[in-house]
């Protein structure tokens, strides 16, 4: 049974902008027969944040019908995700650059709630997701409570990928001001992100459940990878990956696909770089004085780097975000580093 209910405090009330308002808690009781597993620390009544646009997405969401040859690229969000769907697609259509090329990554991998993610965003993203071809890419950030019924009985491939909190939250906080319409200091943002509030949170809570999954005995459709893993050996990743999905590739095949995903041409690849998200942000979310900006440089696929937060981040919100960090991997066997 999930309950939705509104939600504000002070911290919403700071993040509250154009792309993101009217926040709620979506709770899904602990009597659902969809919980991970009963003997976990983390078993009982789970909830995330959401807004109002995502709540009449929720039920499509819960019934939307799932095969087992769907792959699924799950994330929080600004955590490797549009880096990942270009990988997993390649890898899983034979290398196909020319056809990559010709589709953008949202045509080929769409966003399965996006119009519930976006307080202005028009259109039937879970209804797009619906009608795809199969078989079918589907991008999400949603926890997993939130993902649909049939998902644990079917098992379709899910590649779930996680980031260290101080980065995600700094990413997030660029795209919070970009292209979600937030003019407000970064500080009251990592507050928010501290505090479970706003849009997908708790991102500690996002993370362990996809890692507990992923653990257990019967998970072999859920591959569980780090933003760090994929900066640190991403032919590495790129082989596991494949293995995955049941795909072989040469040395050299590995090599061209490594080139490929590098950030620069992540940037420059036309059917990636989210140009159309950022002319609908400018024109949609940003206020009369950000439209009056001439200049804006920001990029979808920003940094691509570890350790970026420290242009961001002064020692004190390092250090409230270590402490966030030992408390949310407290009891499991998992890190942000390795």
């Amino acid at each position: 049974m999930i309950h939705c209910e509104k939600y504000n405090n002070e911290y919403t009330d700071r993040i509250d902008c154009p792309g993101t308002e009217k926040h709620y808690r979506v709770v899904r009781r602990s009597s659902s027969t969809l919980d991970e597993d009963k003997r976990s620390p983390s078993h009982g009544d789970r909830w995330c944040i959401m807004i109002e646009k995502f709540l009449p997405l929720l039920e499509p969401i819960q019934q939307l019908q799932v095969y087992a040859d769907d792959v699924w690229v799950i994330t929080f969000p600004k955590c490797g995700t549009t880096w990942t769907q270009e990988m997993v697609w390649l890898l899983n259509n034979n290398l196909d650059y020319a056809r990559a090329a010709k589709l953008t990554l949202e045509e080929r991998f769409p966003f399965l709630e996006l119009s519930g993610a976006l307080s202005l965003m028009d259109g039937d993203s879970v209804g797009r997701v619906q009608d795809l071809a199969r078989p079918r890419h589907i991008k999400s950030h949603l926890p997993t409570m939130l993902l649909p019924d049939a998902i644990r009985s079917v098992k379709p491939k899910i590649i779930y990928v996680s980031r260290n909190p101080k980065d995600a939250a700094t990413s997030f906080y660029h795209h919070y001001r970009n292209i979600v319409g937030y003019d407000g200091p970064r500080e009251h943002f990592f507050d928010a992100f501290l505090n479970d509030s706003l849009i997908y949170a708790p991102f500690g809570e996002h993370v362990r459940a996809y890692w507990e999954w992923s653990n257990r005995p019967d998970a072999e459709n859920c591959l569980f990878l780090t933003y760090e893993q994929m900066k640190r050996d991403l032919r590495g990743v790129i082989g596991r990956a494949s293995t995955f999905l049941g795909k072989q590739y040469t040395t050299s095949e590995v090599d061209e696909l490594a080139k490929h995903l590098s950030v620069e041409s992540m940037r420059n690849n036309k059917s990636c770089n989210m140009d159309d998200l950022l002319e609908w942000a400018k024109n949609t979310t940003y206020s009369e004085e950000r439209k009056k900006h001439t200049k804006n440089n920001f990029k979808f696929i920003r940094s691509g780097t570890v350790g970026s937060y420290r242009e961001d981040m002064n020692e004190e919100y390092v250090q409230r975000f270590e402490e966030y960090e030992k408390a949310i991997t407290e009891g499991i066997d998992f890190d942000f580093f390795f």
